[in-house]
This record gives C-alpha cells, sequence and structure tokens, in this order.
C-alpha cells in the first residue's frame, strides 16, 4: 500500500487558505475544449435548433429521480391544511384596514378568474370565507396550530425546491420563517393592489386602451398572465439557496403560467364534458375536484422548477448521459485531466459549469464526483475574497491540489470503480494497479466529448 498523496503548494494561498480572486476574464479555455455551437440569429432558428429532446428527457428523468409525483401529493395534502391559515391572514389584513376593502374584492375576481376551475371557484372561495371568518374565534392554542399548519406548508416547499437544484446547505430556520411569512402577508396585498390600478387604468381610460396597437393592448390585457409568471418567477429566484439567474426563473415563470392556464382549461372542459364527480359525489363534488387541482398544480409548479434548474445544461446541449459501469470514475478521471491542465494557467482551476459544459454532461451529475475528489483532498475550491459562502453567492473554482506523480491512484479506484475485498484482491496484485500513480491517467489529454 502507498502513502497517502501529497500536496502541492498552491501559488497566491497563504497559511493553508484558499482565497484567490475569480475574475470571469480569467476563465480560460484549454485546447481540448469541445467549440461553442454556433448560436442562431432569428427567432426560428432558435425554436427549431432548441434541445427539445434533452428537455423532455429530463423533465422525465428529474420527475422520476426526485419523485415529484409523491412530492406533489404531499404538497396537496399540506396545502388544504393551509388554505384556511392563509386565508384568515390575508382576511385579517383586508378587515384591519377598510382602505383595502376593494383590493380583497378585485383578488377574490382574481383567484376565480385566474386560478382556479370557474366549476368550482365560488364554491371553494365561499367556504373559505366561511372557515376564515370562524377562525377568529379560536383561543391562542387553536390560532397557534393554524400557524404552524401555514409554516409547515412554507418549509415544505422550502426543502423541496432546494432538494430540486441540490442545495446542501438551506437557510437558518428563522430567517426562512421571516421572510416566507412576511411573503404571505404583503403578498396579497401587493397582488390586490396591481390588479386594482390596472382595473382603475381600463375604466379611467374611456376607451383609450382599445385604440392601442394590438401588441401594446395585448400586453395590457395579459397583465394576470403575466403576474402569475411574475410571482413564480419570483418563487424560482429567491427560494433556493443558490445563484439562479432572472433569464431562467422568467422561463420556469412563464412555464408555469402558460401550462396553468391550459391544465385550468382542460380540466373545465373535462367536468363539463364528464360530470362524473357531480353525479357520483353530488354538492360534495367540490372537495376531490379541488384537490384534484390542487394536484395539478403543484406538478405544474414542481416541473417549472425542474425546467428553471436544469435550463442552463440542456441549452449546453448536454449530449452524455450517466448509466454504464464505471461513470463516476470515467468523469474523475476527465475532470482532473482539466484540472491538471489548468494548473499552469492564471484561474488555476475551474467552476463546476466549466467542467459540465466542457464534458457535456449534466453539473448536477457531476456533483458527487466533485464530493468524492475533495474527501479524499485531491481537490479544493477557491474562494474569491469577500464572497459569501457558494451556497449563497457565486460558484467556487476547483483547483486540483495533488502533484500527480507522488499521489497513489488506489483511493480513487477503491471509492469510485473498485472496493477491496479479498475477492478482488488478486486483480491488485497482478494488474499494477496498486503501484500506480495518478500521473499516468494525467498523461493522456481528455478529449472532447463526440
Amino acid at each position: 500500500m502507498s502513502g497517502g498523496p501529497e500536496k502541492e503548494p498552491v501559488d497566491g494561498l497563504e497559511d493553508g487558505s484558499l482565497a484567490l480572486p475569480v475574475p470571469a476574464q480569467e476563465r480560460s479555455l484549454s485546447l481540448a475544449e469541445p467549440p461553442e455551437p454556433a448560436v442562431p440569429r432569428s427567432w426560428r432558428e432558435r425554436w427549431r435548433c432548441f434541445p427539445w429532446r434533452n428537455t423532455a428527457h429530463t423533465l422525465r428523468e428529474r420527475f422520476r429521480e426526485d419523485r415529484l409525483g409523491v412530492t406533489a401529493s404531499s404538497l396537496t395534502f399540506t396545502t388544504v391544511l393551509a388554505l384556511v391559515p392563509f386565508f384568515t391572514v390575508a382576511l385579517a389584513l383586508f378587515t384591519a384596514f377598510p382602505i383595502f376593502s376593494r383590493v380583497q374584492i378585485v383578488l377574490e375576481r382574481w383567484l376565480i378568474d385566474s386560478l382556479i376551475p370557474e366549476t368550482i371557484a365560488r364554491q371553494v372561495l365561499g367556504y373559505l370565507t366561511q372557515f376564515a371568518s370562524k377562525a377568529s374565534q379560536l383561543g391562542m392554542a387553536g390560532f397557534s396550530i393554524l400557524v404552524i399548519t401555514a409554516v409547515a406548508l412554507i418549509l415544505t416547499i422550502d426543502r423541496t425546491l432546494n432538494n430540486i437544484w441540490r442545495v446542501r446547505q438551506l437557510r437558518p430556520l428563522g430567517q426562512r420563517v421571516l421572510i416566507y411569512w412576511a411573503a404571505i402577508t404583503l403578498g396579497p396585498l401587493v397582488l390586490g393592489l396591481s390588479l386594482v390600478l390596472s382595473s382603475y387604468v381600463m375604466s379611467a381610460s374611456r376607451g383609450l386602451v382599445n385604440a392601442l396597437p394590438e401588441g401594446l393592448r395585448f400586453i395590457f390585457d395579459s397583465i394576470e398572465y403575466l403576474a402569475l409568471a411574475a410571482g413564480m418567477a419570483g418563487l424560482y429566484h429567491y427560494v433556493p439557496n443558490t445563484a439562479v439567474r432572472w433569464r431562467h426563473a422568467w422561463v420556469g415563470g412563464l412555464f408555469v403560467a402558460t401550462c396553468m392556464e391550459l391544465a385550468k382549461k382542460a380540466l373545465g372542459l373535462y367536468l363539463a364534458s364528464v360530470p362524473t364527480y357531480s353525479v357520483i359525489y353530488g354538492t360534495f363534488a367540490t372537495l376531490p375536484i379541488l384537490l384534484i387541482w390542487i394536484y395539478m398544480a403543484w406538478v405544474i409548479v414542481l416541473l417549472g422548477a425542474v425546467v428553471t434548474a436544469y435550463l442552463p445544461i440542456v441549452m449546453a446541449g448536454v449530449q452524455r448521459m450517466p448509466g454504464q459501469q464505471g461513470w463516476q470514475f470515467e468523469m474523475a478521471v476527465e475532470i482532473l485531466q482539466y484540472l491538471a491542465q489548468e494548473r499552469e494557467s492564471p484561474a488555476k482551476g475551474l467552476y463546476a459549469s466549466d467542467l459540465a459544459r466542457r464534458l457535456r454532461v449534466d453539473w448536477q451529475q457531476i456533483d458527487p464526483v466533485l464530493q468524492a475528489l475533495s474527501v479524499l483532498d485531491w481537490v479544493g475550491t477557491v474562494q474569491a475574497p469577500g464572497t459569501v459562502a457558494a451556497s449563497e453567492g457565486p460558484e467556487p473554482r476547483y483547483m486540483l491540489l495533488v502533484e500527480p506523480h507522488r499521489t497513489p491512484l488506489q483511493p480513487l479506484v477503491q471509492r469510485l470503480l473498485l472496493a477491496p475485498s479479498p475477492a478482488v484482491q488478486p486483480l491488485w496484485d497482478r494488474t499494477g494497479l496498486a503501484g500506480m500513480t495518478l500521473a499516468d491517467l494525467l498523461e493522456q489529454r481528455p478529449q472532447a466529448p463526440v
């Protein structure tokens, strides 16, 4: 057995701390990096060249691996329990400030027209108003249970979205509760004020809005649609404890708003043509229909999160999918080859997104490989001075920490390819794997994936 790897001193690092400036201009390109694909000029070419197959494959795989169907069921149950607490908070806000009475009326009309199928909208809204008015009669213990139910839904949403983005470190509990409780109390008010403003402009314009050009009038008529898209974009941008670009969040928000509209029309058409629930359940049919709609809504919201999280990947043209034996070991070898090349560059290392782009893989697929290399102390992260943690700001740069000629290959093989056991010891002895070093793998330059 060989000794542990010997770490090579890194230029610019003092006292063992990994801190280097990481300006964007220093992202060097190796000779083995695959060429960038040609950017289509017109929107028609972009539409035609969009990786639809990879997107559909990614959605299907993430839906299956992350068990989003089960998660949507859990969120549906929690949402039903939290509907009354949420509505109680909103109703208490509007009741405390009579000036917002018109805001409440407009917001209720928007809920009926935009979020809930018309078949059950008025009944659900009537029940919620009735329950919320009675909730004010609860004592401190009962009201505390309502608050805990609402907070449980908030934390479930937070945990689910962070899991989709593969975030390992969540925000502190108190910070999460304060942020989301502020969103619960102020969100309905801001949304209602925006809807009141749009309705006021429509009434005060005296027909001038109808005289606007078709494009501007379409945008004005789409305020409710854009409000839902903006709300979902904000959810995808702020909730995950990682950096999410606004343009990616907006794509997810528009995806959700579009799918919500289609799902609402599809459910309404189905209930009108096949009145099964009304025949079987009678007046009680509102409950199963509401459960179906909430489940559909959560599935759409979770798929929108997947679209937002994986949009950079599908746009980069992922061409390699995991599945074959030794996949992680192969990725580890290629990552080490790229990082070894970058040791002589001013940047000293590469971002995980750069590695994923060069390897033509999903960046979340190489994350466990990078973690394994970090546990071996072969790879370290470099954070720019003055920046926050990787989970809260700019992504770290990965760099090679060991001297390849003095680092035995055996720990990497045992961790990612072949665990040690008496049965495979003859293989180690006859193939000479125990005597190989990391330099034996790094002599070959990485080839651009086809």
